[in-house]
């Protein structure tokens, strides 16, 4: 009899809905997830286009379900290691880390962070604010329970082996410094894989300025500045704390380095300048595309009632320059021209790449990747979520670039194989 149990690796959007359609059909899921909680990088936005929905409350009773329902298993701050074995009877070996803090003790009251010594960059933030060595990624976070970075822990790492200052201000007995990393060996019957995505690293491309002109923001620092949750609490402000009165929104970073449309960065960006709108009315935007992608009925309403309040501005190159904390954009037309703007602010808007780790899982599964790097599938048009290798179903940002209805398709799409492949 082939084995009821499914892996599931990401617990994005795409992860979490194929984990939840699976176990309410009542097949146990094993959900495997690299960091300290769960939801992806959709819990880093504010809203979700096009019809601007609260993304923490789309996804927090996904969460909430994930984490209390019976037939799911969580492994957080772990990593799938090593499998072998074939459709219905896959053997998976999984490393889990030891995060020094009881998820049924803490409470999540925080007293442990101030205490800390160590101060960090929130990598979780963009590096926009700092973080103590126990922490949560952010407020809301879920589950609500603190993590402890062993790297730059003092006592962890050996450089003062006698601090306990989170163990003291801890009332509850959470902190755990004995805990140990863990090896933990599955059986399966079918593994997805919804490892999710990350952004190009536009520092490497001098021209757009990023690094060097502080009103130079990349897609996920924007969202995270505009987020309720974020490092400023929603409050929309250039660095220096003034004003914004003007922006410029540029798509298609990397597109040309990386060889492809990721095909959601219009609509992401066209969100970034409704959010500018939304809090600083009188602002004048910019949006600088190479094309735009605007599919489907909804998308295209979005596009027409936005392209009412701001300018889009189709070009062939660009390069951003700056004097005293000003900004220029500088743009060549398609008919040659060069023509310049003016602005406070510039969001670069990157094209979508594969998440970290990618090339390492694909080895440790036997699967392979594409010409972009993302996991290959059988066949784009007839079999979009197969791997080459029977059982292994690959869905969401793990595919390809794609949107977060997409995604959920492609989630329901793995979890209804499954059930006919093991049923």
């Amino acid at each position: 009899m082939k084995n009821q149990n499914v892996l599931v690796i990401g617990s994005g959007v795409a992860g979490m809905e194929a984990s939840l359609i699976l176990a309410d059909a009542g097949m146990k899921v094993h959900l495997v997830e690299k960091d300290s909680l769960i939801g992806g990088q959709t819990i880093k936005f504010e809203e979700v286009y096009p019809n601007m929905e609260c993304a923490t409350c789309m996804l927090a009773p996904k969460q909430q379900e994930v984490l209390q329902h019976e037939n799911i298993t969580l492994y957080l701050l772990s990593q799938v290691k090593k499998t072998e074995g074939s459709a219905g009877e896959f053997k998976v070996q999984i490393g889990k880390k030891a995060r020094y803090v009881s998820l049924i003790n803490c409470i999540g009251c925080g007293a442990c962070y101030d205490p800390c010594p160590v101060s960090l960059d929130n990598e979780f933030e963009q590096g926009m604010s700092q973080k103590k060595a126990i922490a949560v990624a952010c407020p809301g976070a879920l589950p609500n329970v603190p993590a402890i970075d062993a790297d730059n822990c003092l006592r962890l790492n050996g450089k003062k082996k006698g601090c306990n200052a989170c163990e003291q201000a801890c009332g509850f007995g959470a902190i755990d410094f004995t805990e140990k990393d863990e090896t933990i060996n599955l059986e399966v019957g079918a593994i997805i894989v919804a490892t999710g995505f990350d952004q190009f690293d536009v520092s490497g491309l001098a021209q757009f300025g990023y690094g060097k002109h502080p009103n130079v923001y990349t897609a996920m620092e924007f969202e995270r500045l505009y987020a309720q949750n974020g490092p400023t609490e929603g409050k929309l402000t250039l660095r220096e704390e003034r004003p914004i009165k003007s922006a410029g929104i540029i798509h298609c970073i990397g597109r040309k380095e990386k060889g492809y449309c990721s095909g959601v960065c219009c609509m992401y960006s066209m969100k970034f300048a409704h959010f500018i709108k939304d809090k600083a009315p009188e602002a004048e935007i910019h949006e600088f595309h190479t094309d735009l992608c605007i599919p489907g009925k909804s998308h295209q309403r979005f596009y027409e009632e936005l392209s009412k309040k701001i300018d889009f501005i189709r070009y062939e190159d660009v390069e951003v320059k700056g004097n005293n904390g000003n900004l220029e954009i500088i743009y060549t037309h398609s008919n040659g021209k060069r023509d310049s703007i003016k602005s406070d602010m510039v969001i670069l808007s990157p094209a979508m790449i594969p998440s970290k780790g990618t090339k390492d899982l694909a080895k440790v599964l036997g699967i392979s990747q594409d010409s972009m790097g993302f996991f290959s599938t059988q066949d784009q048009n007839l079999s979009p979520i197969d791997s080459e290798k029977e059982g292994i179903f690959i869905i969401g940002c793990a595919e390809g670039p794609k949107d977060i209805p997409d995604s959920v398709s492609q989630a329901e799409a793995a979890a209804g194989r499954i059930l006919s492949l093991l049923q």
